[in-house]
């Protein structure tokens, strides 16, 4: 008698979005977000005092006009590029794979995601945060989710977590394939990455005995003390990709956006620096965000309109923005290698 084999589970999880461009439902994703003890990590009478009756009240109804510029008939480009994603790799790995998608914060959550991976009772789950450079405030923040829900569960299986995919040939591949139509169109003077920055605090939490000083010395090279350095990351991920291209050093700059409050963030900061590059000659920009995988608020928005404003009014001619990965089948592809590569650690059943 054959016994039926059981399936390996695959979660998917992104950041989440608000459920729609209303501010209510805007002011409901920023309270969840923000209110993460590893996003805002401050105790929590402080971080519930400045989420709930400074930053949620006042930033909702502006992030909700601002979401509706990015709104599509699909809905939110993160949301609906996760399903093709999903849906994509369920199929390329077949019927001895379960492929859930969670987000971190909203809809669908990590516990109605894990609760659909027990429904088909799989024997393993294998958690791949969509973040390609860790940083606890996102692959940390999902791990500790994911076990706080399974901390519960009668049976826990195998549980393991993808922690970066910076280095994946197939996530540089993707990036290339993105910009190199732009590229064979302008010739840009210049080329910028722009990461989602963090509070510089948090670099110094997690350094391996202190070994992170935060300036471009320490993060000219990657190794086994700084792996988890999210800055020194930011800086292997675009030689990587600056390498796939032929970009050499001296044409392009690594910045960091999106910061909050007054508390120092990891420098260079991108809307201080894209100012002063037409004054340095640099007059067309290619813009990328490797730090997101698909396109969002931070892409979109941030970078591909409001850089470009205040970089043209600086006296800029040209700025463009590669497209995040989306649902690019060699991404999707990507996804899948890493699958493979890691089942070597799981249970094979």
């Amino acid at each position: 008698m054959n016994t039926p084999k059981v399936k390996k589970g695959i979660l998917l999880v992104n950041l989440g979005t608000p459920d729609s461009p209303a501010t209510p439902d805007v002011r409901k994703y920023l309270r969840e977000f923000l209110m993460d003890k590893r996003v805002i990590d401050i105790p929590f009478i402080s971080r519930w005092m400045l989420v709930n009756l400074i930053i949620a009240p006042f930033r909702a109804p502006k992030s909700a006009k601002t979401y509706q510029e990015l709104w599509e008939d699909r809905g939110s480009p993160l949301m609906f590029y996760g399903a093709d994603v999903q849906a994509a790799l369920q199929q390329s790995l077949g019927e001895d794979y379960v492929v859930a998608l969670g987000m971190r914060y909203q809809n669908p959550s990590i516990q109605v995601a894990l609760e659909e991976l027990r429904k088909n009772d799989v024997g393993e789950i294998l958690v791949i945060p969509l973040f390609p450079q860790y940083a606890s405030a996102t692959t940390g923040s999902v791990a500790d989710k994911v076990m706080e829900i399974v901390k519960d569960w009668q049976v826990i299986p195998t549980i393991k977590f993808v922690e970066q995919f910076l280095e994946e040939e197939l996530f540089i591949a993707t990036i290339k394939e993105r910009a190199l139509p732009l590229m064979e169109q302008t010739d840009y003077d210049h080329f910028l990455f722009s990461y989602h920055g963090v509070p510089e605090r948090q670099i110094h939490k997690a350094s391996n005995g202190g070994y992170c000083k935060l300036n471009d010395k320490c993060c000219a090279t990657y190794n086994k003390k700084n792996k988890y350095c999210y800055r020194a990351q930011c800086y292997q991920t675009s030689r990587l990709i600056a390498a796939a291209l032929g970009i050499p050093e001296e044409k392009y700059t690594v910045a960091f956006q999106s910061r909050l409050g007054k508390d120092p963030w990891i420098q260079p900061y991108a809307d201080e620096l894209l100012k002063q590059l037409p004054a340095m000659g640099h007059k067309k920009v290619l813009a990328f965000s490797p730090s997101f995988i698909a396109d969002c608020l931070e892409t979109t928005i941030e970078v591909g309109d409001e850089f470009k404003e205040e970089f043209m009014e600086a006296g800029g001619e040209q700025w463009d923005l590669v497209e995040s990965l989306n649902n690019h089948p060699l991404w999707v592809e990507c996804l899948k290698q890493i699958v493979l590569k890691n089942q070597s650690d799981l249970v094979n059943a």
